[in-house]
């Protein structure tokens, strides 16, 4: 991707004031939480790619003091994310497996009460998990991924359930879905109130919509700051336990619980995220393998939550 696609998205004419996506409360309910930091000559084609190497840039965020998200008041167009994720760079293939081994053991009790017949899943990359709800018995599956560079790294098996764009309401049949998952997903959305509103119109009554975003009042969070890798220019909102908790309750979900996830992945993967420079990150991911230590698979609660709710038994009534 040539470097000057993303020129534009830094223009604040191009980026017009929004209130918070989460509540709509404006900005006189709000303070501040970041400035921007954004060098666009250093953005290229993994800035919009998923579990990369951190840069550290962000759009300006404002703290919401009615629900607690944290928020970019004013976020590039729909249009400019939509090219910026179709473009984007692919090579974790990696850590998505080890992502989905996760996200399948952290939805056992979610799946315990649901019917098995289709899921969705909003930002599916490759569709791994789709791999693992195909195991658990659901026999129709769909996901969603932009990126045309994780389509075409997708197995051909998986393809015919990938769907290569944005996610829109209007391509599905209502109450179609009894579970939807969206993973890592909404911090990167312009409007997460209405991609859980319309889940909840996909889902049948007492289908599931599970998400999984990262917690900004997480401990390591709070102590990395700025060199936390939730810092990132790919992200619209950041979430905490009470804002994807009142996401979920304001869209019309029942039974809404959140709690930590405890991701598991190979230490030179961990290594990459450390807010070290790039030069000292390499020489460690050298000597571990070097040592044969760098695929070993480590489990750490590195600030991230999973939500889940139900749609109403009743809604079709």
């Amino acid at each position: 991707m040539q470097r000057d696609s993303y020129q534009g998205s830094t223009s604040l004419s191009d980026r017009p004031e929004r209130t918070c996506p989460v509540c709509g409360s404006g900005p006189e309910h709000a303070r501040a939480f970041l400035e921007e930091r954004i060098d666009a000559s250093r953005l290229n084609q993994f800035s919009f790619a998923s579990r990369k190497e951190p840069e550290f840039f962000n759009y300006r965020m404002i703290q919401c003091t009615t629900c607690d998200l944290v928020y970019v008041d004013r976020p590039p167009s729909q249009q400019a994310l939509a090219h910026a994720y179709h473009v984007a760079d692919y090579d974790s293939s990696e850590e998505a497996n080890d992502a989905a081994d996760a996200y399948m053991r952290e939805l056992r009790p979610v799946l315990a009460r649901l019917n098995r017949d289709s899921a969705l899943e909003i930002g599916t990359g490759t569709g791994v998990l789709l791999d693992g709800l195909a195991a658990a018995g659901f026999r129709r599956l769909v996901g969603i991924e932009p990126s045309s560079a994780a389509f075409a790294a997708a197995p051909p098996h998986r393809r015919p359930w990938i769907r290569e764009g944005i996610f829109r309401e209007e391509d599905f049949e209502p109450e179609s879905f009894d579970l939807v998952c969206c993973f890592m997903t909404l911090e990167h959305v312009r409007d997460p109130m209405e991609i859980a509103r319309s889940v909840s119109r996909l889902l049948r009554p007492g289908g599931a919509f599970v998400t999984v975003t990262h917690n900004y009042r997480s401990a390591i969070n709070r102590v990395l700051g700025r060199r936390s890798p939730i810092i990132d220019v790919e992200h619209m909102q950041l979430f905490s336990n009470m804002s994807i908790g009142e996401l979920l309750t304001r869209a019309g979900y029942d039974e809404v619980q959140s709690r930590p996830l405890v991701n598991r992945y190979a230490l030179a993967y961990w290594t990459r995220l450390l807010p070290f420079p790039s030069t000292i990150k390499r020489q460690l991911i050298s000597f571990e393998n070097a040592m044969g230590l760098g695929q070993r698979k480590l489990s750490f609660n590195v600030g991230n939550t999973i939500a889940s709710g139900f749609r109403p038994a009743d809604a079709g009534a």
